[in-house]
This record gives C-alpha cells, structure tokens and sequence, in this order.
C-alpha cells in the first residue's frame, strides 16, 4: 500500500486538470484528451486554433501571457493569430463536455468497485472513496481514507494523548518524560506503603510519616542504618543520657563532644540543604528540557498550520479573481444585441461629467454588440466633456470596430455606413450624425488587437444643449443609439 501515491482531490470547480486515464471502462479515443496535460477533459475549453484543453490547463498556459499552442506546432498546423492561446481565446466545449461525462468510468482506487459515468465519478466519488490513498499530517504515513480514524486513535506515532491522572495532553512518545514532571502522578511511600499518592503532595508526607525511614543523624561519621522517625527519637533520648552520664565523669570529653556536635549538626544541615537545592535543580532542569521539547513541537505545528492558511488564502483569491472575471463577462453578454442595433443608457450622467471635466474618467466605453451573432463586433465610446477639437465645449462621440470571434469569416476593411444618435426622451428632435468608414484607415481595418483607433464625431453634441433645460437628459439618464446598415451582410 505504501507504494501507491495519494488520489487527487474531488474538484467540482475548473481549477483541477484532467481525470486520469485508468478510469474509463472503455477503451479511450484522443478526441477526449487535453492537448496539455494528456489526460481526460475535465471542463474543456476550445482554442481559436480549434484544440482541446481542460479549462485549469489553459488558464495556466496562458496565465504568463499569449503562448503558441503546443498541438498546433506538433501537428504543423501553426498559424497567427489562431494559434496563439490567450486569455479569453477560447470558449467551453459543452458539446465535449457531455461526451466526456457520459463516457462509463470505474474507480482507479485499488480494491474499489465502484463503476458509473465520468459526471457521476467526478460530483459524487472522485474525493471520497474510502480507497482513496490519504497522507496523514501529523506521521507523513499513506493510508486508505477508511483507515483514518483507526490510525489516528491507534497506530499513529504522533498521536495526542490526555494524562490520565492530570488530564493534560501530550505526545504519545513523550509519555516517560511526561510521567517525569506529572504533578498529578501516583507515588508510593516507601515508609508506610500508602499508595496513590500525588507527585505534588509526596513531600508533605513524607515530612510527618512516622514510619518514613530517614538516614541516621551520625552518617556523616559512617553509620549506614536508616530508622523510621519514632525510633530516632527514642534514640536521641538514650544518647542524651549517655552524654549527660559522660559529662558527670569527664568534663572536658563532654566538652570537646559538644562542640563536634555542634559542627556536625551545622554540617548535616548544610548537607541536607544541598542535597534539597540538588534535586529540586534536577526536578526544575528535566520540567525545563520538557516544556523546551514541547515548546518545539509547538512551533512546528504553528508553522505548519500558518503554511496552511497562506495556500487557502492563494486558492480564494483565484477563486474571487475567477468570479470576477465570469460576472464580467455575464454582464457583457446580457448587454450586446445582435441586430447592429444598440441603445446604451448611461445613468449618474451629472457625476460621470464632473468626473470628466476634472480628468477622471475623461473616456467611457460601452458594452459590445454584432451585427450578427457571427458578425462583426463593435462599441462606442464617449467623452462627455469633449475631446480633441470638441474638448470643453463638445459632447464626443465614437464608433469603435472589436475584434470578434468570427473576423476571419467577414469581409474587410469594415465598409457599413453608421448612424449615431442622441435620443430625445420626448421623441421630438434627437441629434443625429451619420458617416460612411473611410475604408483606408487603420480603424476599420481587421483588429489585430482588442480594438482599433475610435472613429467618428469629436463635435456631435455642444456641451450648452445639455447645460440648458432639455429633453435629452431625464432622472440623470441620457441614451446613445447606433444603428450599423446592414446592407450587404
């Protein structure tokens, strides 16, 4: 099992590349493969050049910029612009993608037997198969998903577990060392047998334990025997007799014994007192070296979890950077017409102009829109305090040719005479502009870029009809008309 590798997570998102290939049941045609990461379509997108990516490959081969497409190249069929994979070059294949979701699929995890469609494999299986190979954080050990909750309470060497006497957690293979320093563990006195007797409370017994054996008062002088309590004080009574029955006879022997008693006692209490400041300075350096051991156990898994945060952190914000760029594109859509026919509304007209005359915003663009669904693309663009020879005193107004999906399939330069209006809210007089491209300049040419050079009417409307009470603009709305002949098309 440890040879295997850890399965891909589940992704119901375009952020993921293609399904492996060990999960058709069927045999696999090349029609279904990613021209990048050779594996099976997973939201396929089409380029221009009419290759298949999935929609995660293609964003990363053009997240550095245009690239060549590699598949062009390989099969010498590399032409520009078509070849080159951009940012918005390509549109989903929904067709692929339904042929590539109804393909039967079974679960390349070993010992799984679970069969169904790719759909079915990818928004119910892929991720949570109980064969999946995982990686446990805390040992780097791979296992099957199933087992996880068997290695974490049972077998895992970094495990974390609760003291059962002080109820604090700590590593499984710290558990010596914790015993060591637990203040709540079970001591046994060595004088009256009482057992479960708490670490922290062991010194206090043993201070009044009658029947704790203490080394004998005269050891510094070579006497081995250990005596509980209440028999050393009966002997300190005998000797007490003794030296007052020698004191009678020998003056000067009781004397001189006095004094070396007086030293001993002095010697034995600085003895003891070291011996305490010994052990307590072991107790305090082994409690140290533990929290020390911790302390780094600690750091790493603060490290690890602050790695964990900046990886989601990136994750959501190519997610929202991605939201953003579909909402874009859905609003884009909703506004285009198809029919060469467009009315743009342009709503806070007072603030975009305030806007405008203080260098702003001096330029406005409109939503795209066709002539025909394959037809040419197009928008406007306005300078609402003039522009060029109508700066500050006129209303300027543009006509700009996009580039367009379908351009290779048009006839160029664009020659449809276009018709610019500025709606009269009362439906009396509009202002009208109408011209016919000169068909030798660059902007109407076929785009090699987003959009060509604007064209059109730097002086279409003076700035004073709009000052003075009129009819064109109502509740802060004025509304833009283009009409494009469709003539010939």
């Amino acid at each position: 099992m440890a040879a295997q590798e850890p399965s891909p997570p589940s992704s119901l998102e375009g952020n993921k590349p293609g399904f492996p290939k060990k999960i058709l049941a069927n045999n696999l045609e090349d029609k279904h493969l990613c021209n990048s990461c050779q594996k099976i379509l997973r939201r396929p997108l089409q380029a221009q050049c009419g290759h298949r990516f999935c929609s995660f490959c293609f964003n990363k081969i053009v997240s550095c910029g245009p690239q060549k497409c590699s598949a062009c190249i390989k099969e010498d069929l590399f032409e520009e612009p078509t070849s080159i994979l951009k940012q918005g070059g390509a549109f989903p294949d929904n067709a692929a993608r339904r042929e590539v979701e109804a393909l039967a699929a079974v679960c390349p995890n070993e010992g799984c037997t679970w069969t169904g469609t790719v759909k079915e494999f990818e928004a119910s299986h892929e991720g949570n198969c109980d064969f999946m190979i995982i990686l446990c954080p805390s040992c780097k050990e791979l296992m099957r998903a199933n087992e996880q909750e068997r290695h974490n309470e049972r077998e895992c060497p970094e495990r974390t577990l609760n003291c059962k006497y002080c109820k604090e957690p700590f590593l499984l293979k710290n558990i010596k060392a914790h015993d060591e320093i637990c203040p709540k563990y079970p001591m046994i006195c060595e004088g009256c047998a009482k057992k479960k007797i708490p670490r922290e409370k062991y010194v206090d017994h043993i201070k009044f334990c009658s029947k704790f054996k203490a080394p004998c008062r005269f050891h510094v002088v070579g006497c081995d025997t250990s005596v509980s309590r209440h028999l050393c004080h009966n002997l300190l009574a005998m000797g007490a007799a003794l030296e007052l029955q020698l004191q009678s006879e020998k003056t000067k022997v009781v004397e001189l014994s006095r004094r070396c008693q007086e030293l001993e006692l002095k010697v034995s209490t600085f003895e003891n007192i070291v011996c305490v400041l010994n052990r307590e300075m072991e107790r305090s350096c082994t409690t140290m070296e533990a929290y020390n051991r911790q302390h780094r156990l600690d750091q790493d898994k603060i490290e690890i979890l602050n790695n964990k945060v900046r990886q989601l952190e990136r994750t959501v914000s190519l997610r929202d950077l991605s939201i953003v760029e579909m909402e874009g594109k859905m609003r884009e859509m909703s506004a285009a017409t198809y029919d060469g026919v467009f009315v743009w509304k342009i709503s806070d007209f007072t603030k975009k102009r305030q806007d405008a005359v203080a260098g702003r915003a001096p330029a406005m663009f409109s939503p795209a829109f066709y002539t025909s669904k394959y037809g040419y693309k197009m928008c406007l663009r306005i300078y609402l305090n003039g522009d060029g020879t109508g700066r500050g005193t006129h209303l300027s107004l543009f006509f700009v040719v996009m580039r367009g999906h379908s351009d290779a399939l048009l006839k160029w330069p664009f020659n449809q005479k276009v018709t610019l209006m500025l709606l009269d809210q009362n439906n009396r007089e509009h202002i009208i502009d109408a011209f016919r491209p000169d068909i030798s300049s660059s902007s109407f040419q076929r785009p090699v870029s987003d959009m060509n050079i604007a064209s059109g009417c730097p002086l279409f409307c003076p700035l004073s009809k709009l000052d003075s009470k009129n009819s064109y603009i109502r509740d802060d709305t004025i509304f833009i008309k283009a009409i494009v002949d469709l003539t010939g098309l």
